[in-house]
Formats: structure tokens, sequence, C-alpha cells
């Protein structure tokens, strides 16, 4: 009975490291909104990493976050490495590209996991406001894919940016002037 038992369980965790191999190679998040606000307007509060404590999901599940600025001081070259809590884990962006409707991030995590990612914010003028996109791609180890099937990505991450993108947009909007 109790080899019975132990084959099954073999067999259970053998299936699961097989699935495993057949998830994708690559992760891809996206989440967007419509903000009342020019991109002019919303650029800057993304394309400076100082402004990104006013609307950013993940700056206040630390209060002893440890954050570093370097390079320029905003735009192509700027870069903003943090090292907090186990919510937050460590790690560094740097701004690859950046034009009035495209923002670029290199973005590397070191902790709980490393991760190599892109992140791209664009901004969209649409009917009288701003579509804000919050792009996520980068490639998924065997290990990412390994967790992929017990968590969803896309939603976990997801979930973030859709925080984030709220922020944002109550921040903006705050800060319009009035026309």
């Amino acid at each position: 009975m109790i080899r019975k038992i132990a084959l099954a369980v073999v067999a259970f965790v053998a299936g699961v490291l097989l699935y495993a191999t057949t998830k994708p190679d690559s992760l891809h998040v996206e989440r967007s909104t419509s903000v009342q606000a020019p991109p002019g307007a919303i650029h800057p509060l993304v394309n400076d990493f100082h402004a990104w404590r006013s609307w950013s999901p993940w700056e206040n599940r630390d209060p002893a976050l440890e954050r570093t600025f370097s390079g320029a001081a905003s735009g192509k070259g700027a870069v903003y490495e943090w090292s907090g809590n186990n919510d937050v884990g460590s790690g560094r962006m740097e701004i690859t590209d950046s034009a009035p409707s495209r923002i670029a991030i290199k973005l590397d995590f070191i902790r709980p996991f490393e991760g190599h990612n892109v992140t791209e914010f664009t901004f969209a003028p649409k009917d009288g406001s701003t579509s804000v996109t919050w792009v996520m791609d980068g490639p998924s180890n065997y290990v990412a894919k390994l967790m992929s099937i017990f968590i969803d990505m896309d939603d976990m991450i997801g979930t973030d940016f859709e925080a984030g993108l709220a922020n944002l947009k109550t921040t903006a909007e705050s800060k319009r002037q009035p026309s």
C-alpha cells in the first residue's frame, strides 16, 4: 500500500514538472486606464523616479524601504535602486528610452527572485483624456514556469499595475491645471 502511494506521489510530481515545460517562455502583463489629463501632465510622474513615491503601488509596502537614485535626474539614463522587506524585495530600474508618448524601463529584480524584464508606459491622447498603458515583458525560466502552475502571474502583477495606474490617475488629475 505504501509503495502504491509513493508511486502515485512520484507520478504526480513528475507530471507537474513535465507540465511546467509546456508553459510559455515569456511573461506579458498589460493594464491600461484613462486619465483626465494631457500626456504632458502624466509623463513627468513616470519619467522621474523621485515622483514614483506619489503613485507606485510598492512604495508604501515597506516604511524602511531604502532608495538610491543615480544617473540622469530624469528621463533616459535615470536609475532607481531599492532594497526592502519581502513585500518589495530589491532591484534596479533604468529608463532606457523617454519620448513624450513612451517611456521604456529596464527592470532587474534581485530578490526575492531574480528576474530581468522590460517595462513600458505609453501615453496616447484620446477624446480629451490620455490612455495610459503599463506593460511588462520578460522571459520565463523553468522556475517561473513551475510557479505559474500555482500562481497566476498576470493576475498577481496585474493587480499591482491596476493599483499603480489608479494612483497615477489620481495624482495626475489632482495636479491638472484648469483650462
